[in-house]
């Protein structure tokens, strides 16, 4: 459906409609809701957070089964790295609400440099200004590290945890993870020429793999420069994160997953050593974007893990 179709009024009327929904009147809106796609309701907004606000979006199936899944994207991109698994998510039941790490995308920004401890704590805020009690939590590779932290500080908060991209490592990895942050994104040169663009784009396109597409290549490339905050302050995070410490500490019923052609895939064997009490999954192939490269087989694991 278009939006230039449909009258000022009725726009607003729709989104007021849904942005007060529940699943017990989701029928209502579903069919008419200039959002919709796929006749899945989809909404989005702003829930506050110690940084201001955090960007969200709501993805609402029909008959919604279970607790709500919150799902953290990697840096740097937005919450778009789940526009791909949300339909395939809704079809098998699940609400998704994917969100913006703080100074990502839409969502405001700390102003001093921030640990996955300190993105964590928007979470209560998202939760309580949709309406939930609990959530089931969902996080990818930077947001994994965000996710592991928020199930240690927030443990009533959550009930079942999928770490996407389990990342235990040396000290002396760490270093070298750190010091390419300090160079190589810390450091970045926006070039008066404009060439700075095409080299991200370059370097993201070789790290897709095989079967990549310009334009997605160009959607990722924006995301890096569009959020709020510098975008360096996402992968710090992640490389200052201790998860070899703070996985043994996890107590919630917890998926590992991975898959072969992820660039950590040996870190998460190393996970599942550390933690073999873990449920575990390695999908076959696929790479860090595994998200759009395998939709679903990515959604079967999460949703197979959800439901027990």
């Amino acid at each position: 459906m278009h939006t230039s179709k449909l009258s000022r009024r009725s726009i607003l009327a729709g989104a007021a409609a849904l942005a007060g929904l529940t699943a017990a009147r989701s029928n209502s809106v579903h069919a008419g809701h200039p959002l919709a796609r796929d006749g899945i309701a989809i909404a989005r907004g702003y829930a506050p957070s110690p940084f201001g606000q955090t960007h969200y979006q709501d993805v609402l199936p029909e008959d919604p089964v279970g607790l709500p899944l919150v799902m953290i994207h990697q840096a740097p991109m937005t919450l778009r790295q789940f526009d791909n698994v949300i339909i395939p998510l809704a079809r098998r039941g699940v609400r998704s609400i994917a969100m913006d790490i703080p100074g990502f995308g839409q969502s405001s920004p700390p102003d001093f440099v921030p640990s996955c401890e300190d993105y964590a704590t928007v979470l209560p805020g998202l939760a309580d200004h949709l309406g939930f009690d609990q959530i089931d939590l969902l996080g990818h590779h930077t947001g994994a590290m965000v996710a592991t932290a928020a199930s240690l500080q927030f443990p009533g908060l959550i009930n079942n945890l999928v770490i996407n991209g389990p990342f235990p490592m040396t000290d002396e990895a760490r270093e070298g993870y750190l010091q390419y942050v300090e160079t190589a994104e810390k450091g970045f040169i926006h070039e008066h020429n404009g060439t700075h663009l095409q080299t991200s784009f370059l370097d993201r396109y070789k790290f897709y793999g095989e079967g990549v597409d310009p334009e997605l290549i160009t959607r990722y490339t924006a995301e890096k420069f569009i959020g709020l905050g510098p975008f360096w302050y996402g992968h710090h995070s992640a490389f200052q994160y201790n998860f070899n410490e703070a996985l043994p500490k996890v107590t919630h019923r917890t998926l590992l997953l991975t898959n072969t052609g992820d660039q950590i895939y040996e870190n998460a064997l190393w996970a599942k050593e550390m933690r073999p009490d873990l449920a575990f999954i390695a999908l076959e192939g696929g790479g860090v974007d595994v998200v759009d490269q395998m939709p679903e087989e990515w959604s079967d694991a999460v949703v197979g893990f959800l439901r027990g």
